[in-house]
């Protein structure tokens, strides 16, 4: 008899249930609303994607009633201001391109949504909405509608509490018991035993062994034919679909030579094969553990925190020492790294780290602050409800919001290559059995089970990961914190790259200060003490370590007009800190020094001088990046000090001082035009917009948490020096790449040639698989630590 399938899930439809509409049948009416919702909101192309995507609606009325409370939600959400809140939600359901594209356009479906991002590993949708528009709930039964009912439990958010997945643990126990016991009850066959008594049980130790395969091939090896199965709905050939194959074949061939007395069949191949690619799966998954693991624990952000001690020093420590009851300081344009409650009298955050919109939200005393905000204006003081998290700062700071588009060429190989690797794969198999089969039909099986196990590239899909993960492992351990994967792709690309002057190749360390003009009292000393207090600019925090310590004072108002200089009030007094163009009442004298000029109340004082000082190293680093990149130092200062830069660096090394903000950018953009990939590397505070627009930006870090959303790595201060070792690293990086695709062809040759002669047994090449991954893996572990340790 004929079955229809439901439109929408698939499901077999019962006669009776049947619901028919817009010429659709549909099992129920849950499926039919689904397809309502898609039609009325003209997404009915997520039908296109795959025959019958969605999933069965489930009833949930009342389920989730427990989301009115406010302080549950609260629980819930990873970010919560006026206008902007976001939440991770589990969906069990996401299984395939059409899950992610409907779940990405959740902010059609429903007013109020802003954004949705799906992580397929993790099975998880990070939704940003308005809460004034929509609430958790409706956006929980709204997935529920379409088929994507989230799983929510407090538990989930307990970190003591959290579920660990041990599925794959025990399919490996269930393979390696039956291939034990399948191997020992084969021990007649082998050896070609001709006792009696033997002969006598042969058939039931047969069907024995039989009986032991099944939870083998039924439950050990069930991941791989899901995963065959979906990739043959989408219309995509994975390589589980070879696997799939052999290990089915193997079974039905092993049937049938029991069934009809040929012998005992290939159960133990079988067994063994599972058991072995489900070990390499481990393996994978462990390494892959380790390395996320190292990852986050190793690779943090080197950036420091103003902590005010109970006796009211100030003292910066590492992001990471940071804990809860702690009381911060954080100045105008420093990143709030946890939450906390604000303790000021009130505060402008600019939340564009997270929402990637620039709109200052402002706080009052008592206000809750999230990780993620940048501090606009004067210095504000908070406590730490929590303590940091690299993880959560991570996710920030790869916003999709602030990434440059960028193609892999990595990813691209490997993508070309699995593409026509599976059909290839395929066609030698059947063409290798139909060759053999008039030769010899055991060995025919032998070949066509060997070619498809044997020439698994999951060894070429692994190098690029495993290679790029244990690299930014390394380069985190040095103090070099990159974004992502991607960034070392990129840096190996760079053939450009442009520096900054103050705060990059000078420090911002206590150097000589000389003051020039009217001589300040005490009380305008503390007037500008307390004016530098509130910003991050490395002339401002230089100065600031250099006058005496005073009294602290509240800032009323504050102003800092980046690459020109701050104005405030303060007591009842107006301060402006700057350039001489910003004050408009001095012109710089002959001999060009770099300054910083003060005036209070309307009346100028006189300048501070500044002879800076440069990185330790760096006359040495830009002779050995001058072999290899063209040079450029670009400075929003006077040319002053060009003598004494062209003295120290090398002659090709281009200098263009006086430039703005905007012109930085503009610069870059020449650059990029002339066809040059440039590496931008700054202090995050003046050079934001070149950050953004070079190919690669770089923010220098010393002792304060200023960078820039669109920087792809920040480098600790520390190993500025160390900047030549990075770029050589990132190369020899990319070499490895190509070294283990070159090394994982080899295997598949190696292993198809000895497959299609006859000559490899199923068992051996399931042996050969793991290991061929295993040998990458190590392979580009050895090599990366290698060339880590190169001098």
């Amino acid at each position: 008899m004929d079955t229809e399938n439901c439109f929408h899930c698939g499901n077999e439809i019962i006669k009776k249930d049947e619901i028919v509409f817009d010429e659709k049948k549909f099992c129920c009416n849950g499926c039919k609303t689904v397809y309502e919702i898609f039609s009325q909101n003209d997404l009915t192309c997520y039908y296109d994607f795959q025959a019958a995507p969605g999933a069965t609606p489930q009833d949930i009325q009342g389920k989730y009633d427990f989301l009115d409370n406010e302080e549950i939600v609260s629980k819930l959400l990873e970010f919560q201001e006026r206008t902007t809140h976001i939440v991770s939600l589990y969906i069990p359901h996401i299984h395939c391109s059409s899950c992610i594209w409907i779940l990405e356009n959740l902010q059609r479906l429903q007013p109020g949504i802003n954004a949705s991002q799906v992580n397929f590993g993790e099975k998880k949708v990070r939704v940003t909405f308005n809460p004034e528009q929509t609430s958790l709930k409706d956006i929980v039964y709204l997935l529920s509608s379409i088929g994507y009912e989230p799983y929510i439990s407090l538990e989930n958010f307990d970190e003591g509490k959290k579920k660990i997945d041990r599925s794959l643990i025990y399919k490996i126990g269930v393979a390696f018991f039956c291939f034990g016991n399948i191997m020992l009850l084969s021990f007649p066959e082998y050896f070609e035993v001709e006792e009696y008594w033997i002969d006598q049980y042969r058939g039931f130790f047969r069907w024995l062994i039989f009986g032991l395969s099944l939870p083998t091939f039924i439950y050990s090896a069930s991941g791989y034919y899901v995963s065959a199965w979906k990739s043959m709905k989408s219309g995509l050939l994975n390589i589980d679909i070879p696997i799939a194959l052999g290990i089915v074949v193997m079974f039905v061939r092993s049937t049938v030579d029991i069934i009809f007395d040929y012998g005992q069949g290939f159960f133990d191949s079988m067994a063994g094969l599972i058991f072995f690619m489900l070990l390499g799966k481990l393996f994978q998954k462990k390494t892959y553990d380790f390395l996320s693991f190292e990852r986050d624990y190793k690779s943090y952000f080197p950036i420091a925190i103003t902590k005010i001690l109970p006796n009211g020093e100030e003292e910066s420590v590492q992001v990471y020492d940071i804990e809860k009851g702690d009381r911060l300081l954080i100045r105008n344009q420093e990143l709030i790294p946890v939450d906390g409650i604000l303790i000021s009298d009130k505060a402008s955050i600019d939340y564009s780290f997270v929402t990637g919109e620039a709109v200052p939200i402002e706080k009052k005393s008592g206000d809750k602050v999230f990780a993620g905000g940048k501090q606009m204006g004067k210095v504000i003081e908070m406590e730490v409800l929590f303590s940091v998290s690299n993880s959560y700062l991570t996710q920030l700071w790869s916003n999709d919001v602030f990434q440059k588009r960028v193609e892999q060429q990595h990813k691209n190989i490997t993508d070309r290559i699995s593409r026509y690797f599976t059909p290839a794969l395929l066609a030698l198999s059947v063409v290798s059995f139909i060759c053999w089969v008039f030769i010899d039909v055991q060995t025919a099986f032998n070949v066509f089970t060997a070619i498809l196990i044997v020439a698994c590239p999951c060894a070429l899909a692994l190098t690029a990961p495993f290679t790029l993960g244990n690299v930014l492992r390394i380069l985190g351990n040095r103090k070099l914190y990159l974004k992502n994967a991607l960034v070392v792709e990129q840096l190996a690309k760079v053939d450009t790259i442009v520096f900054d002057k103050t705060g990059t190749i000078t420090t911002n360390k206590k150097t000589a200060i000389t003051y020039e003009g009217t001589e300040l009292n005490a009380s305008e000393l503390k007037l500008l003490k307390n004016v530098l207090r509130g910003s991050n600019h490395p002339l401002s925090r230089r100065l600031y370590e250099f006058i005496p310590n005073h009294e602290k004072l509240e800032t009323s108002s504050f102003e800092e007009i980046i690459g020109k200089g701050i104005f405030a009030e303060i007591n009842g007094n107006t301060v402006k800190l700057g350039s001489s163009q910003f004050l408009k009442t001095m012109t710089e004298n002959t001999h060009k020094k770099t300054k910083v000029h003060v005036e209070i109340n309307g009346v100028y004082k006189g300048s501070y001088v500044f002879n800076n000082q440069y990185r330790k190293g760096l006359e040495q680093l830009f002779d050995d990046l001058a072999k290899h990149y063209n040079l450029v130092v670009l400075s929003g200062d006077n040319d002053g000090e060009r003598s004494i830069l062209e003295k120290m660096l090398p002659a090709k090394t281009t200098l263009v001082f006086n430039q703005k903000p905007e012109q930085k950018l503009q610069y870059i953009e020449q650059l990029q035009n002339e066809g040059k990939n440039v590496m931008m590397v700054g202090d995050g505070l003046n050079d934001a917009g070149a950050l953004a627009q070079s190919n690669l930006g770089l923010s220098i870090s010393e002792n304060v948490n200023v960078f820039s959303p669109a920087c792809d790595g920040i480098l600790d201060a520390s190993q500025f020096d160390k900047i030549a070792f990075y770029m050589r690293y990132s190369k020899n990086a990319m070499k490895t790449i190509y070294m283990s695709f070159g090394l994982s062809l080899l295997y598949n040759v190696v292993g198809l040639s000895y497959a299609i002669t006859g000559k490899l047994d199923p068992i051996v090449a399931a042996i050969i698989m793991p290991l061929s991954t295993i040998t990458i893996v190590s392979f580009v572990t050895i090599m990366t630590n290698w060339y880590a340790s190169k001098k």
